[in-house]
């Protein structure tokens, strides 16, 4: 069949388990987690008091008081700490330590025929979520092409030789590839509040409700959406090898970009992924910058080819 799974190595899951679970992080996250249940998942940010990201996430349930955020490996230790600083008066704990759930990567036009095999039941919306002993599988996609599977240790092995048995083994740079694609910007830890929501299109990817009521940074955030314009916005990019693509380690999240025309700082690289002979990448930049033309690492270095992503950049 026409699908492939992978260990999502560049993620990781910091539990949350406690019945104020949803309660606390409703203050805390731009998303509005009365929404999440064991048959839905939701996306979101954590900001500090100025609106700067401190992470993004995928919240589910795991079990009944027992959820998840979904985020980069290399910033959950600090977003633990970050939420500490709240969570001391509310009836949850959090757990940045615990490695005891596998997460895969599951894609392909057969991907739900494949998991339907493995789990029965299947989401079959966007972040709509499926759960049962020990896992839990969310749809990441509006194709129902992409799916998220965390596998409790108990029975993270009989559910793994079932999927080597039906589906093809792939790469955990493969499934960022395919983030990338989608216009689904991640924190890393380089990036850790560089940026406002906006510029990272979160307002665009469903990362944010407008209608939830207060959280950490959400003054800053809804004064942009309602009163302003953000400055600089996500864009889709390549970078071929033969334009210097791996050159000197230039390609990682947090180096700078620079204008064609002026020479000038204009722009970050957010996120990128070794893709064939190409590096796909996702960029944080001015508009005339883009517009411009984008060069990595100086106003000399390799050009950039913009791409477009799958949603419009002047919706909202």
């Amino acid at each position: 069949m026409n699908c492939q799974y992978a260990h999502l190595e560049s993620d990781a899951l910091l539990h949350i388990v406690g019945p104020d679970t949803l309660k606390f992080l409703q203050g805390q996250t731009s998303c509005d987690t009365r929404t999440v249940d064991a048959m839905h998942a939701i996306p979101g940010v954590f900001c500090t008091p100025k609106g700067r990201v401190l992470c993004d996430f995928l919240l589910c349930e795991l079990n009944p008081d027992h959820f998840a955020l979904r985020l980069r490996r290399d910033i959950r230790a600090s977003s633990s700490a970050a939420f500490g600083k709240y969570i001391v008066f509310s009836n949850a704990e959090l757990n940045a330590a615990r490695d005891d759930w596998t997460l895969l990567g599951v894609w392909g036009p057969d991907a739900a025929k494949c998991l339907a095999k493995i789990f029965g039941d299947l989401p079959s919306e966007r972040f709509a979520a499926t759960s049962g002993e020990g896992y839990t599988l969310v749809q990441t996609d509006e194709k129902g092409q992409e799916f998220e599977c965390y596998l409790d240790a108990q029975i993270c092995e009989r559910h793994l030789t079932e999927m080597a048995q039906g589906i093809e083994k792939g790469t955990d740079a493969e499934w960022q590839t395919r983030q990338i694609c989608a216009g689904i910007a991640r924190i890393e830890a380089t990036t850790v509040e560089e940026f406002v929501p906006q510029t990272l299109n979160y307002d665009l990817t469903g990362h944010i409700s407008f209608n939830k009521g207060c959280y950490t940074g959400q003054e800053v955030v809804a004064r942009l959406h309602y009163r302003g314009t953000p400055k600089r916005r996500t864009y889709a990019a390549e970078l071929s090898d033969e334009a210097g693509a791996n050159q000197g380690g230039v390609l990682a999240s947090g180096s700078a970009l620079f204008s064609s025309e002026t020479g000038l700082n204009v722009g970050t690289i957010v996120n990128s992924s070794a893709a064939g002979d190409k590096t796909l990448l996702l960029i944080a930049a001015t508009t005339s910058g883009a517009a411009e033309g984008l060069h990595v690492g100086a106003n000399n270095g390799p050009l950039l080819t913009l791409l477009e992503l799958p949603y419009a950049l002047d919706a909202r």
